[in-house]
Parts: C-alpha cells; sequence; structure tokens
C-alpha cells in the first residue's frame, strides 16, 4: 500500500487526448496546495513514458485514446517494478462494465466519472494518493452487482483466516468507506484500520486496497443497496 509523500504533496501525471480537457483537469489540481501536476500526456504510450520519467504519485488516466488506450497504459505502468509507488485513477466517460473489470484487472486504484464534479475529482486523487480506492456511486453499484451474481469460493474460504475485526474492515473497505471513516464506524483510531489493511492485504495476497474491494465483492461482504 503506498503512502503518502512525506513532504504532503500528491504529484499527478494528467492522461487525456483532448488538449482542452487535459489543460482543464491540470489546472483543477494544480490549483490544490497539496496537489502538483507533475505532467501531461496525451496517449497511452507517451503515459508510460512520462510515468516512468516522473514518478507520480497518482496518474489520472483516460481510457479511450488512439493507439496504445488508457487500459493497456494503466496495466504496463502497474506491471512495471520501478513503478511500484505510482498508483492509477481511471478517469472515463463511460461506466461500461467492461471497462471497469479490464481496468481493475490491469491494476488501477480507481474508477471516476467525468461528469464528476471539480472537488470530487480532487478528492479522488487525494484518496488514491493516499494508498486508498476510490470508484463513482454508479460504478460501486455495479460493481456489487457483478459480485455478488457471481460469488468467488476460494475468496469465501480466504476470510476463515480473517480475524473477526479483519472481516469488518473489509466490508467497509468494500462499501467504499475511507479509512476515517472506517475508524469512526468502528471507534478506533486511523492508525489501526490502517494495521488491520495492512494484515489483509498480506493474508489475501492483495496488491493493494481495490484487490481488498473485489476480495469483499467475492466475499459477499457488500450487499445491492435498496
Amino acid at each position: 500500500m503506498s503512502l503518502k509523500p512525506a513532504d504532503g504533496v500528491t504529484r499527478v501525471l494528467v492522461v487525456d487526448d483532448q488538449p482542452l480537457l487535459r489543460q482543464s483537469l491540470a489546472m483543477i489540481l494544480g490549483h490544490e496546495p497539496d496537489i502538483e501536476v507533475a505532467g501531461q500526456a496525451a496517449d497511452g504510450a507517451e503515459a508510460v513514458l512520462r510515468a516512468r520519467a516522473a514518478r507520480p504519485d497518482v496518474v489520472l488516466m483516460d481510457v479511450r485514446m488512439p493507439g496504445v488506450d488508457g487500459l493497456e497504459a494503466t496495466r504496463r505502468i502497474c506491471a512495471d517494478p520501478a513503478l511500484t509507488g505510482t498508483r492509477v485513477l481511471v478517469l472515463s466517460m463511460f461506466e461500461l462494465d467492461e471497462y471497469v473489470y479490464e481496468a481493475l484487472q490491469a491494476g488501477a486504484s480507481g474508477f471516476l466519472l467525468k461528469d464528476a464534479r471539480p472537488e470530487d475529482l480532487v478528492e479522488a486523487v487525494r484518496r488514491t494518493g493516499r494508498g486508498e480506492s476510490l470508484f463513482a456511486p454508479s460504478i460501486l453499484t455495479r460493481l456489487v452487482a457483478h459480485y455478488v451474481a457471481a460469488p468467488r469460493p476460494e475468496r469465501v474460504r480466504a476470510l476463515r483466516h480473517l480475524t473477526p475485526r479483519e472481516v469488518e474492515v473489509l466490508a467497509l473497505i468494500g462499501n467504499g468507506l475511507a479509512n476515517d471513516e472506517i475508524a469512526t464506524a468502528l471507534a478506533i483510531s486511523v492508525k489501526t484500520v490502517k494495521t488491520h489493511i495492512t494484515h489483509l492485504l498480506a493474508k489475501l495476497a492483495a496488491r493493494d486496497r481495490a484487490q481488498l474491494v473485489i476480495a469483499a465483492f467475492n466475499a459477499g461482504l457488500v450487499r445491492p443497496r435498496a
């Protein structure tokens, strides 16, 4: 799980093939005192090159781009041993299921829609930079529906190795809660929440928090909302 930079500033690489949108996103993020735009890229191939050069904390990645698309770029970045501290937040105009699942399989830490409010975008980048996962509410609903309809027995068996408190934390992660929200819900400290998450990552052999979200779905700990 990646840690927030020591200086408190989250460095972001903005990737989108539309210059106006890309520059607008960079402007929104660059106005925040705790966020630094580390660069911009117009396609997936350039994104991989710039990520390797700049080593950003977060890559804000468009999906549909000419040449190397955002999904393939995400796959390359997340598989690069030199970029283990870099997280990918996928940004798309679409909430098509295949994009969500492919992005997660590629190693993305979150999925946000382009109709999100500027303040939601900023918070998504901050959370991703802290090593948390972030999914738009509609995306989270689709994920829950998909994984409840197709449970994974192997993940259910894996829960036998978890403590009751770890199961509670996993369920709250699956419901999209941030660390401070989990701490409030369980009346424990944020530090204790982080310790539980470290144990969950190890016990479930999960790469990052996004995979813990999927594990919660697989285990049936998250239910569709009425």
